[in-house]
């Protein structure tokens, strides 16, 4: 029996002399094919996923579910979390090379579990040893609408030692800033109350009200991905709102990152992601943030507000 050590082991080292790491040893990995391997299955292999995580490169994330239960469509292998931003991760594992059902259930899950959970963001991931050419540009089809990744899975021998490595051929299509291209479609209050809620967009009411009081000329542009700010029908987003059902994701440029957001996390709002490319900082607003935070909040707008100023 091999025995399994993390992937950074691939290579060993002797001590020689005081130092341990002076001395590397160059190592030939045997490739190893998991899928005719007597001793290792595709449950073994979610062991030990479900044991770390981090091993799929996939940041710093939490295992929510093993086998997880779907309405007359079988079970999801694995649903993860990133713990700072809420989102889940589909994953679907298989040994050998990826096939029509194996995409076919991963796209199923994923949407399973987005309508069950519309709240969060949701990213398919499909894990195979072998995921070639013509399966890949089938799944690249779907990236453009679906969030999905695409991980092959390598398995070396290393002297007594099993590695698994976790390679992504297709990443997650990040759209850019929609309010930067121009091009994301105009939409009405109403697309967004039946897309969200008009409780949320009565939280997104509140917030245009402190705007206000920087620029009485502020107003809120209704786009199919996001809600923007206009002055004088010109776009001017240095605050942006994605409304959902039960609060509105609210996304403000500004510099000073950290400060704020340390701040706002001892008031109890959850920042989900600082953007370094956006300049923005993400956070989720529920009603009693504007109940007992309005102040905190309108110093936060201010601050955005005079950086947009120049």
């Amino acid at each position: 029996m091999l025995r399994f050590v993390a992937e950074d082991c691939l290579f060993s080292a002797e001590q020689q002399g005081p130092s341990l790491m002076n001395a590397l040893i160059y190592t030939k990995p045997t490739l190893i094919a998991l899928k005719s391997h007597s001793e290792y299955s595709e449950k073994w292999v979610q062991e030990r996923i479900t044991e770390d995580p981090g091993i799929l490169g996939l940041g710093d994330l939490e295992l929510r579910d093993v086998e997880r239960p779907q309405p007359k469509a079988g079970r999801l292998d694995l649903l993860l979390r990133d713990p700072d931003s809420g989102k889940r991760y589909e994953v679907e594992l298989m040994l050998g090379a990826v096939d029509e059902s194996h995409i076919i259930r991963t796209l199923e899950y994923w949407d399973i579990e987005r309508k069950r959970y519309p709240q969060f963001d949701h990213c398919a991931v499909i894990i195979a040893e072998d995921i070639t050419s013509r399966f890949l540009n089938v799944i690249g089809l779907f990236n453009s609408a679906i969030p999905i990744i695409a991980l092959q899975m390598t398995a070396y021998q290393v002297d007594k030692n099993l590695i698994l490595t976790f390679a992504r051929v297709l990443d997650e299509i990040v759209l850019g800033a929609e309010e930067e291209d121009g091009q994301d479609p105009a939409t009405d209050r109403a697309y967004w109350e039946q897309k969200a809620s008009s409780a949320s967009l009565a939280l997104v009411d509140k917030c245009l009200g402190l705007l206000k009081e920087l620029d009485p000329g502020l107003e809120v542009t209704y786009k199919k991905h996001y809600m923007g700010l206009t002055k004088n029908d010109q776009p001017n987003n240095f605050v942006i709102f994605k409304a959902k059902k039960k609060f509105v994701r609210v996304e403000t440029r500004i510099s000073s990152h950290e400060p704020w957001k340390e701040r706002l996390e001892d008031a109890g709002i959850s920042v989900m992601s600082v953007s370094k490319k956006s300049g923005r900082l993400v956070m989720n607003l529920y009603k009693e943030h504007l109940k007992s935070h309005v102040d905190l909040l309108r110093e936060l707008f201010t601050a955005s507000h005079a950086e947009q100023q120049g």
